[in-house]
């Protein structure tokens, strides 16, 4: 027999889930155990959710959820004159409407070219 030390907000969120499973913390300490045992370490994937910088200096990151960025290329000035005319909203709803005129123009125009 040993004692653990457990965080006692952690055992409190946790032992409501536990008792639905129909196990205790104790038998879900000793399930975690033996599959250590059985992995040969530990039985999930532990990553570090920190971004970090790559090391060619130029921008590049790898984000918390491991997809690369490269904004060392971007060229900024290139990325603002695309954008000079692009359209704003006031709100969601201004915006969803403007979506649909959109699709509605563009079957309309399709459906009239397929008629001809």
């Amino acid at each position: 027999m040993s004692t653990v030390r457990i965080n006692s907000k952690i055992r409190e969120e946790v032992t409501p889930i536990l008792s639905e499973l129909g196990i205790s913390l104790s038998e879900a300490i000793n399930m975690f155990l033996h599959q250590v045992k059985l992995n040969n370490g530990i039985p999930f994937e532990l990553k570090s959710r920190k971004s970090f910088e790559i090391n060619d200096g130029n921008g590049s990151y790898i984000c918390e959820y491991g997809y690369a960025h490269n904004y060392g290329k971007t060229d900024l000035k290139e990325l603002e004159k695309e954008t000079k005319n692009n359209k704003t909203y006031k709100n969601a709803k201004e915006m969803m409407n403007d979506i649909i005129n959109e699709d509605i123009k563009w079957y309309v125009q399709d459906w009239s070219y397929q008629q001809i």
